[in-house]
């Protein structure tokens, strides 16, 4: 079977967040998934099989990090929609049936991919003890974002701030089901973006992702609501970087970028 890695929320390779996406006859054992999801050791492998028409969703998607199954995954969705798109395997905007509910992915006439996923409900709540220790920064506000996203959001001092982090991994494990969001607000918001954040989740294995799209469900109202517009753009910062146009429509967030295609090869087991 063929198997890609392709790079998603960017218009260039080796940047943005990279994703193993496989297209299946059917689902095999979970434990097969998780191998090759560990074997290609990227953020997330998303698996995808076609589903009969006429059901409420075309393709049933799931995504596997090196470490467990997750429950949303936008950089993996939006690889996926790529794959379906670039091969013609799929045509126009595709449904998607997952443990999130059906995402749809609907290509832009420029390229692009527009992913429609649930907002995640956001509660205040205090900080948690040692918490600012952990990250290396104190937060001006804590939320939690909900079981389908499962971080907790820390909006930080300004932007520096956000990228000068060298957390202690280890003890950020303890604050939350997935990890952390940081994030601040744009200090120059005409290079293009209007807030950033950074994404730490070593409860699932990852130290630091390239590039979240379910953490932008949460950043989307969050933003949208303090800078007064629906629709931004926000950098993650990590080492790969890359972009994310969100609109908050209420209880959906629209989350829409690019995808590259870097590898294409068979998978032999």
């Amino acid at each position: 079977m063929r198997i890609r890695i392709v790079d998603a929320f960017t218009d260039r390779p080796f940047a943005g967040n990279p994703a193993g996406v496989l297209l299946l006859d059917a689902f095999p054992g979970d434990d097969w998934l998780q191998q090759v999801a560990m074997e290609v050791n990227h953020a997330e492998t998303a698996f995808a099989h076609r589903l009969p028409e006429g059901g409420e969703a075309d393709w049933a998607l799931r995504w596997f990090t090196p470490a467990a199954e997750v429950a949303m995954c936008g950089h993996a969705t939006l690889a996926t929609a790529h794959v379906l798109h670039s091969t013609g395997a799929h045509q126009g905007p595709v449904r998607f049936a997952t443990r999130s509910g059906v995402l749809i992915a609907t290509p832009g006439e420029d390229g692009s991919i527009t992913l429609d996923f649930p907002t995640a409900p956001l509660t205040p709540v205090e900080a948690p003890d040692g918490v600012a220790e952990a990250l290396g920064a104190e937060p001006r506000a804590v939320l939690d974002t909900g079981p389908n996203v499962g971080d907790l959001l820390l909006e930080l001092a300004d932007e520096k701030t956000v990228h000068a982090l060298a957390p202690d991994l280890k003890a950020l494990g303890a604050y939350s089901e997935r990890g952390i969001i940081a994030t601040a607000r744009a200090e120059d918001p005409s290079r293009g973006y209007d807030f950033v954040s950074r994404c730490f989740f070593p409860n699932i294995g990852i130290d630091e992702d390239p590039v979240t799209g379910s953490a932008h469900t949460a950043l989307a109202p969050y933003w949208s609501e303090r800078l007064g517009r629906p629709v931004l753009t926000g950098l993650q910062a990590s080492p790969r970087s890359g972009r994310v146009r969100t609109e908050q429509r209420g209880d959906r967030t629209l989350l829409s970028g690019h995808a590259v295609t870097v590898i294409e090869g068979d998978l032999l087991v």
